[in-house]
């Protein structure tokens, strides 16, 4: 199925949508317990149960929408459903505040490891949203991979030593904040080595 364009307000709410019911749901039912097959289960276990299809839904309809799913998206799918599904099936929440570290490490390490054979795996996924040339992908792949390592640190700092009010509300506003922040820091990097007036930009596809 080809690639087909939707409108950016849609894509956000496609992909925020899930995370900001999370967060609605967290915040009604975060001091209520819940009797289900004579296990006890907190409000937040109850809103991961709720996550997984929310967010496998979200994606599907996505997929529908333009006909591709990012490697990102399909990578962040998988370990919701993996940590989420262990976070419900053991009753612990602390599997699913994992998840985000296991993503961002995850993303630091391809990224890291294209780096290594002098490649930008960050340009197979965005490069047809942002027109840069061989050098300003090589930098920005550097500088995203660092921010994907720092993510994965301040969210263990976060989930390990703060509350899980806390650690909600930095997964649903912080991180998203702190991503949007850096993009728009890199502005100048962007515009110094943007190639959206070449007719023929270079081809930087990794090899196998």
């Amino acid at each position: 199925m080809s690639e087909k364009q939707i409108k950016p307000a849609t894509k956000t709410a496609l992909e925020m949508g899930p995370i900001i019911a999370f967060f609605a749901g967290y915040v009604l039912l975060k001091d209520r317990e819940f009797l289900i097959g004579g296990q006890s289960y907190s409000g937040f276990i109850l809103m991961t149960a709720l996550f997984i299809p929310l967010i496998a839904l979200s994606s599907f309809v996505l997929w529908r929408l333009t006909g591709k799913l990012s490697a990102m998206q399909i990578m962040t799918l998988v370990l919701v459903t993996v940590f989420g599904g262990l976070t419900i099936w053991l009753n612990d929440e602390r599997f699913f505040k994992m998840k985000p570290t296991m993503i961002y490490l995850m993303f630091g390490g391809m990224l890291a490891f294209g780096l290594m054979r002098g490649r930008s795996y960050l340009r197979v996924v965005m490069g047809e949203l942002m027109p840069l040339d061989h050098e300003g992908w090589m930098k920005l792949t550097v500088r995203i991979m660092i921010l994907f390592f720092g993510l994965a640190i301040a969210n263990e700092l976060v989930w390990r030593s703060m509350s899980t009010d806390a650690w909600v509300k930095f997964k649903t506003f912080g991180l998203p904040i702190i991503m949007f922040g850096f993009f728009m820091s890199q502005s100048g990097l962007m515009a110094r080595h943007s190639t959206a007036e070449d007719d023929t930009p270079e081809d930087d596809t990794p090899t196998a």
